[in-house]
């Protein structure tokens, strides 16, 4: 009877969600090429390829979409078999900028499930502003938040996110009036940076909607009230930077910094799933 590796259904897992095999090496704290060899050895054992490579992505074959139920379903198991002894699950606390996350939420949940199914993860989704002053305090042992605050250098940089105008692709402007803007409540450092970016260029706007959240904007943008400063990459689908049309300011972008205070191995490892899961959603 064959046996298969876990080590190796895990990278499969892992690349098969992140669509990458960059991503999954940064989650498995290995190199690319380790993490294609694994996936060749388990491609072989099966007899099967599981995966299709391109240049520019990576999916699942139709071999590899009907294994990777069950390989999840395997490592749900093994972490079963492990903690049949009484092993305490390690309990993740982690503070997110709302900034950072949208309607893929969940497809970000799914992920970090595949890359770290024994951690159990405690997620608060708050302003940066929030998410710092929880780890400062040692509410959470790590937050990612928009690098606003050019003061502070503790924060270990993840990735760069590009800000747009986004709106439905046919929002009108008329002609004299003042631009129709979604906003999050004060204080906000995004919305500061959006309408700082309008008053410097002489833009006149007023304020029509104010939400809590990249998914309540997203629904005042989509509903056609108003445009709204957002990430590129968690703008609501059927939304574009309609900036250029409209002839609007370049909106400054920021960085993604990861500010923790964990030391163990698998919560490192939780953090670097987590990190990875992020970049990986901009595809």
């Amino acid at each position: 009877m064959k046996s298969l590796d876990m080590e190796a259904v895990h990278a499969f897992v892992l690349t098969a969600n992140l669509k990458s095999f960059t991503r999954a090496a940064e989650v498995l704290d290995t190199t690319q090429s380790a993490v294609s060899l694994k996936i060749k050895r388990l491609e072989h054992n099966l007899g099967r390829r599981l995966l299709e490579r391109t240049p520019r992505q990576v999916r699942l074959s139709a071999d590899g979409a009907a294994f990777e139920g069950a390989a999840r379903a395997l490592l749900a198991a093994h972490e079963r078999a492990l903690a049949a002894f009484g092993r305490v699950q390690r309990r993740l606390t982690v503070a997110l900028s709302h900034h950072l996350v949208g309607s893929e939420l969940p497809a970000l949940l799914q992920r970090l499930n595949a890359a770290a199914p024994a951690l159990v993860w405690e997620v608060r989704v708050v302003s940066s502003r929030e998410a710092l002053q929880a780890f400062d305090a040692g509410e959470v042992e790590a937050a990612l938040v928009l690098g606003h605050d050019a003061q502070r250098a503790d924060g270990e940089v993840v990735m760069h996110e590009a800000f747009g105008w986004m709106a439905l692709a046919d929002f009108q402007w008329p002609a004299g009036e003042a631009l129709r803007l979604a906003t999050q409540a004060e204080p906000c450092n995004v919305r500061r940076m959006a309408v700082d970016t309008l008053d410097a260029a002489g833009i006149d706007w007023r304020e029509v909607f104010v939400g809590g959240g990249i998914i309540t904007l997203g629904a005042a943008v989509l509903a056609g009230l108003a445009v709204a400063a957002l990430g590129r990459r968690v703008a609501p689908p059927g939304s574009v930077d309609v900036g250029p049309r409209l002839g609007l300011p370049s909106l400054p972008g920021r960085d993604v910094l990861l500010h923790s205070q964990v030391r163990d191995t698998p919560g490192r490892d939780g953090l670097r799933a987590l990190c990875a899961a992020l970049v990986g959603s901009r595809a």
